[in-house]
């Protein structure tokens, strides 16, 4: 469920605030429907490299740029709204929006909300520790004596309740202050989405004291499928619609050129 311009979260989440309230400020609440060929698509705005507001307070990703090739293809007028995170769901069925592209993991508790399309990437899960760090491996017993870390609301969250209950564990609001914690040593251990923490590894000097432990960690009850395209349950003709943009997009070249863009490995 990754890139290389990575920029902290904080910063982020401020300004995908401001940029709310001002998109608040300018849209009606509830807005026309793909049977008018316009439709709203919510973003955090903070997920580097899948999304994130540049310096010019401007959306860019992975996802930023698959959702525009997806309304050009299906012939549809698409606005962005910045969203933060944990209200994604409540305010597509709220019709704040028509559609969710933000790297969304298609889990068994969100298909219970929500109508995804077909995934249009995928990533594992995986545990990351300081190179120089003494643990051994990454089950339950081998951490029960470690601080471990997860982001609020996400998958890596659940997953760390469920199966890693009697470990230690800090919920951080956002991935960057999850990252921070884990090089400033305030958590010995994290739980992240492999292409999301990929860029701070690869591309950052704090991420350079820490690597991947253990193996790959693939669980379709708390991991899904991969990401997709939440939408309300009831919008069957855009659902329609968006999942045969998304197979042209993948039949074409059109999805290789923005994968290549972001990362050197395809992430289908």
């Amino acid at each position: 469920m990754l890139r290389f311009i990575y920029s902290f979260r904080l910063k982020f989440l401020a300004l995908s605030f401001a940029a709310l309230i001002s998109a608040s400020i300018l849209e009606p609440a509830i807005v026309s429907s793909a049977e008018n060929n316009s439709i709203r698509i919510a973003v955090e705005g903070a997920f580097p490299p899948f999304n994130y507001l540049d310096s010019n307070n401007q959306l860019q990703g992975f996802d930023v740029d698959f959702a525009k090739a997806l309304c050009e293809t299906a012939k549809l007028k698409c606005e962005f709204v910045i969203q933060e995170w944990t209200a994604m769901i409540p305010n597509l069925l709220d019709n704040k929006y028509d559609a969710i592209i933000s790297s969304m993991s298609m889990s068994a508790e969100r298909r219970e909300k929500v109508a995804f399309t077909q995934k249009y990437y995928d990533s594992p899960s995986v545990f990351i520790a300081p190179k120089k760090s003494g643990i051994a491996g990454t089950s339950p017993d081998d951490l029960k004596n470690i601080r471990l870390g997860v982001t609020a609301a996400t998958s890596q969250e659940a997953y760390a309740k469920k199966f890693y209950s009697g470990v230690a564990t800090t919920v951080f609001p956002a991935s960057p202050d999850l990252y921070k914690g884990l090089a400033d040593g305030k958590v010995d251990i994290i739980l992240e989405d492999k292409l999301a923490v990929y860029d701070w590894l690869a591309n950052t000097k704090a991420g350079s004291c820490c690597a991947f432990k253990g193996e790959d960690i693939k669980n379709t009850e708390y991991f899904g499928d991969g990401a997709g395209i939440a939408v309300r349950p009831s919008d069957k003709a855009l659902l329609d619609k968006l999942n045969a943009a998304l197979e042209t997009i993948q039949a074409g070249d059109t999805y290789d050129t923005i994968n290549a863009k972001y990362f050197p490995f395809s992430i289908r």
